[in-house]
């Protein structure tokens, strides 16, 4: 179950002070609070924040080697030396590529530009370096967003009689480069340490021809926001810039990616821009990207984007093909650990970083995935909030060939035979230095919805650009019951209204169910103001729903619909005694974190288990797929368990969802199915509801048995009528497809073609 923490607790004095700054501001406390929670504790302070300029940019002579480049790249402009630009193939690469050879442009020298293709590896490589001296022979070579940790690499260059400048932002390793470097991660007098590997090459090209450089802050705004850095200091102002630029004068290359898109955001960036300028490399045309980046030719210019769009078309297909092959990957060997790490054959090493993420974020907890090359691996390893992987690599290097990158993400070399010692010892290592609650995910909150929430909206905006290190504030309004339906017929996408505010909640159908019912639940969005047609609307994007597992008793006649659909597919499991089965789960808890499901279709049996105190009660479907330890009340038939190794049901029969390999355990001193005694299997009350069902022909009756139960009003007992209604459609003498009641008359059958009905039949007679 995510977690929800308050982004801030302020004490007397610290409420003083934020009133005080809405006064000195105007601005309200909410607003305030906000910004001085995140460290902004003066009026001047909020001030920049919430109006980022040109204005507020750093001298970049204040970082470390920034005047002997400026002074090697002047001696170059004036022998007339072969200058070379060496960048990454990812979007940041390829933007630092775009600003510092147009600056070099301006400044009188005409670069040689390089980009290898993913294939060829990350950062400098001797084959790369090769290939540069034999068809340009430089006299200076200066790389951007790569080279930190290159120190064979550059001495190789020396060595061919070139000098070498390095920008870049990564993590500075153990020993660095002999040559001139740029890094922000250097302990000097510059004062921010999160620019970009283009953020980086904007500095440079600021030191070597000044304001004029500002007209190149598009290029470095992008790779700001595609490289995931925090969006905080210097680089909100870039960002905030660059979004300006883009929005009143785009470049014909950015115009051709972005369309007809309206409004221009670090999102609209983050999910058009970006992933089409990733695409390119990933697909092996990191070219492709650099030239669209730094072509003049409108015609060129089209047919660049033309092609990046359909690269990124089909990225996002092969994504998904490897996405499906690695969830069957841990679905066969159990996600148990404090990492997911696996390797595959033929896997496309350009998507492997992307899959990774995703894996980390569904199963909370470090994901690396690998390709093989011979007796090599090459890997992409994606986090979360926190774990540090690379320091956790760091931890491990004694069996990695070699790696580099941030907190969050990292790129990785290990040979065949360490692969396993590397996974072992991650999993030691991440499981010493963090707790379980570091694995726990977690939603901060800045607020709850009041009623001056119209005016909390609009400011808000004044925060943008959002992103990494300056997230979108969260709030919550509380709920039991909420009329919440599809936006249209069948759609997945949720409308609603709560405390005054309308909702929109993206992809929400599943959690219907759970909105519908009276548990207490947390409904977690952020607040977006539009406009249309002169107008302003302020609506509520919800972005998850956390609720109370134990509350409420509409979920009751739910878990009975649930139950009765699987009835026809229970299970063999091994039956226990309540008393064996305490014992298995204290052991099994105490052991393990991972790989255990407790199921129960009657949440007062949890009372009689106290091993399972402290375990999260998830009802219908788990919070996350992450085969974290956990109690799901009443499954649902369409929700998948297969990546647990061991399901124990402590009421019932063992009726359950697809659950792949895993072990079943069941009860034997509680085999009754719950909601029994409320059934009847006669021939005569089911006619009576089947007759009261035609008096309520064409009504509406929601998407469910259990919602129709609760609209119709059928029988005494809404059990009953669940029951009925589960029986007619499974005979097809019903429907409630479409969210209406609608009978099929003149149809001929007998209630023990129904599975459900024999079903409940047997375990009734059996009892």
């Amino acid at each position: 179950m995510k977690k929800l923490v308050r982004e801030f607790e302020f004490s007397p004095e610290q409420l003083d002070t934020v009133r005080e700054l809405s006064r000195a501001v105007g601005i309200t406390e909410t607003t305030a609070g906000i910004l001085y929670a995140r460290g902004l504790d003066t009026a001047e302070k909020i001030r920049v924040f919430l109006h980022p300029s040109e204005q507020n940019y750093l001298s970049p002579f204040l970082m470390s080697g920034m005047k002997e480049a400026v002074e090697l790249i002047g001696r170059a402009k004036e022998e007339g030396w072969r200058v070379a630009v060496f960048g990454d193939y990812d979007a940041d690469g390829i933007g630092a590529c775009a600003v510092l050879s147009r600056a070099l442009g301006a400044y009188g020298i005409e670069p040689y530009v390089f980009v290898p293709e993913r294939a060829e590896g990350y950062g400098l490589t001797v084959s790369s370096i090769d290939r540069i001296f034999d068809e340009f022979l430089p006299d200076l070579i200066i790389t951007v967003d790569c080279g930190i940790s290159n120190k064979k690499e550059v001495e190789y260059i020396k060595e061919q009689g070139s000098y070498v400048i390095v920008t870049d932002h990564h993590e500075l390793p153990e020993e660095l480069p002999d040559c001139i470097l740029i890094n922000p991660k250097i302990h000097d007098d510059y004062p921010y340490d999160n620019l970009c590997g283009a953020g980086v090459a904007f500095k440079l090209a600021q030191a070597l021809i000044g304001k004029r450089a500002n007209d190149l802050v598009d290029f470095a705004a992008i790779s700001t926001v595609a490289d995931s850095v925090p969006l905080t200091g210097e680089n909100r102002d870039i960002v905030a810039e660059g979004l300006k630029r883009i929005e009143r004068d785009p470049r014909p290359a950015f115009s051709a990616l972005l369309g007809k898109t309206g409004e221009i955001t670090a999102q609209t960036i983050s999910f058009t821009i970006a992933p089409r300028i990733n695409a390119a490399g990933r697909m092996g045309d990191a070219r492709a990207a650099l030239d669209l980046f730094t072509s003049e030719n409108e015609r060129e210019i089209y047919d660049l984007a033309v092609r990046l769009n359909a690269y990124n078309m089909e990225r996002q297909k092969a994504c998904d093909e490897l996405y499906a092959r690695v969830l069957a990957e841990i679905a066969e060997e159990g996600p148990y650990g404090n990492v997911v790490m696996l390797a595959g054959e033929d896997w496309n090493a350009g998507f492997v970083g992307i899959v990774a993420a995703r894996i980390a974020e569904e199963f909370a907890r470090p994901a690396l995935l690998f390709v093989r090359r011979g007796d090599q691996l090459k890997g992409s390893a994606r986090s979360i909030e926190n774990v540090n992987i690379f320091d956790a690599l760091k931890g491990c290097s004694a069996y990695i060939s070699e790696f580099g990158g941030h907190a969050q993400a990292a790129g990785i070399n290990v040979s065949e035979e360490n692969f396993g010692n590397l996974k072992h010892a991650l999993n030691e290592y991440i499981g010493s230095k963090y707790a379980r609650e570091d694995f726990i995910p977690v939603v901060y909150i800045s607020g709850e919805c009041t009623e001056d929430f119209k005016t909390i909206a609009k400011e808000l905006t004044l925060l943008e650009p959002c992103g990494i290190g300056n997230r979108r504030p969260l709030f919550t309004v509380e709920a039991e019951r909420v009329d919440a339906a599809p936006v249209k017929p069948l759609s997945p996408h949720l409308s609603m209204k709560v405390g005054g505010v309308d909702f929109v909640y993206f992809g929400g159908a599943k959690d219907l169910p759970i909105l519908k019912s009276d548990l207490k639940k947390h409904i977690v969005f952020e607040y977006n103001v539009s406009h249309f047609k002169g107008r302003e609307y302020v609506k509520g994007f919800v972005r998850t729903v956390v609720y109370d597992g134990m509350s409420g008793k509409d979920a009751e006649l739910n878990a009975f619909e649930n139950l009765l659909r699987l009835l026809p597919d229970t299970r063999e499991s091994e039956a226990l005694s309540s008393e064996q089965l305490d014992g298995f789960l204290r052991e099994r808890i105490g052991s393990c974190a991972y790989g255990l499901l407790v199921v129960v279709h009657d949440r007062e049996t949890l009372a009689k288990f106290p091993a399972l105190n402290g375990l999260d009660t998830n009802v219908f479907r788990l919070s996350s797929r992450s085969a974290t330890n956990a109690v799901l009340f009443a499954p649902d038939p369409e929700y998948d368990l297969s990546e647990y190794r061991e399901i124990v049901v402590l009421d019932g029969p063992a009726a359950l969802p697809p659950t792949g390999n895993a072990r079943i355990f069941s009860n034997r001193d509680l085999p009754d199915m719950v909601g029994l005694d409320d059934v009847s299997c006669g021939r005569e009350e089911l006619l009576r509801v089947f007759s009261a069902l035609k008096r309520k022909e064409g009504e509406e009756t929601g998407m469910g048995y259990a919602e129709a139960a609760r609209v119709l009003q059928l029988a005494e007992k809404p059990a009953q009528t669940v029951f009925a209604l589960a029986v007619f459609e499974e005979l097809e003498l019903i429907s409630l497809s479409d969210g209406r009641l609608k009978i099929f008359r003149g149809k001929k059958t007998e209630l023990s073609d129904s599975a459900i009905y024999s079903a409940v039949l047997r375990l009734k007679e059996g009892r």
